[in-house]
């Protein structure tokens, strides 16, 4: 992989993390690097924003991975950055943290070790969520006299349901990779040597599909989240109805019928 640079002069120095491009295998990877616990520092998320929306737009990346440096993914934010910004800075930490969800583009995250806090929060707005045996989940900000300000709780009762949410919220509870795949939480939890393996190998899966109904999928399933039954059947028609003019639909077909790989290409 070798290191992106950005035209946005925002972006000349990342700020506790570094982002790395794999054209060949149409990857970007960002990757938290503020070790030993990566800190999450409140400039550094509006550069992650700035970035998740750079990348969405660069023709050379199908997947985005979100990684991190060392044994813990995040032990979460800058409790003194809290402090310090302004109540309209604060305003803008869930916009910023959902940059994941916004992006047209697959997004995965590894998680291992302390994913706390805002890490917790911005893998929450991941689409697939890849955990170590050695991860632990938690929204600590009770322990502050706080609740989670970047999604973090809104996030996960869409996920697990308001009982365990308040359960993990209200206690600030931890919770284990293991616990969170059975919760439903985590996508895939694998031992700690085989989270990069586990990673690439859902990196090379989704290159396989069609970008164009990947996308489709992706905003049609957050789009409906929070719509009704027949608000979604009759959205997901729509989208089916658009699809089925695509080139990409026709060569599945023709891929199909031939027993060939279908070679997409997204139109």
């Amino acid at each position: 992989m070798t290191p992106m640079t950005f035209d946005d002069p925002r972006l000349a120095a990342l700020n506790g993390f570094k982002v790395e491009l794999d054209a060949a295998k149409q990857r970007a990877d960002i990757v938290l690097h503020r070790p030993p616990l990566n800190v999450i520092e409140m400039p550094q998320r509006d550069q992650l924003r700035l970035v998740f929306e750079a990348l969405d737009e660069d023709a050379r990346v199908r997947v985005i991975v979100l990684r991190a440096i060392g044994e813990h993914f995040s032990s979460g934010g800058n409790i003194k950055g809290f402090m310090e910004a302004s109540p309209e800075h604060v305003s803008k930490l869930a916009w910023n943290i959902a940059a994941p969800a916004r992006c047209a583009k697959p997004v995965i995250v590894a998680n291992r070790g302390y994913c706390f806090g805002v890490g917790f929060e911005i893998s929450l707005a991941c689409d697939f969520r890849i955990v170590s045996e050695t991860c632990f989940y938690a929204l600590p900000e009770q322990k502050l006299g706080q609740i989670p300000g970047s999604g973090g709780s809104a996030r996960l009762q869409k996920i697990v349901g308001v009982t365990r949410t308040k359960d993990i919220v209200m206690r600030s509870k931890r919770i284990a990779g293991k616990q969170a795949l059975d919760w439903g939480i985590a996508t895939e939890c694998v031992p700690d040597d085989k989270l990069e393996a586990a990673t690439d190998a859902l990196v090379d899966e989704l290159l396989t599909f069609s970008p164009l109904a990947q996308r489709t999928a992706k905003k049609l399933l957050n789009d409906t989240e929070d719509s009704t039954l027949a608000i979604a059947i009759e959205l997901e028609g729509h989208c089916y109805s658009r699809l089925r003019q695509s080139d990409d639909f026709r060569e599945g077909v023709e891929a199909f019928h031939g027993k060939r790989p279908a070679k997409f290409k997204g139109s």
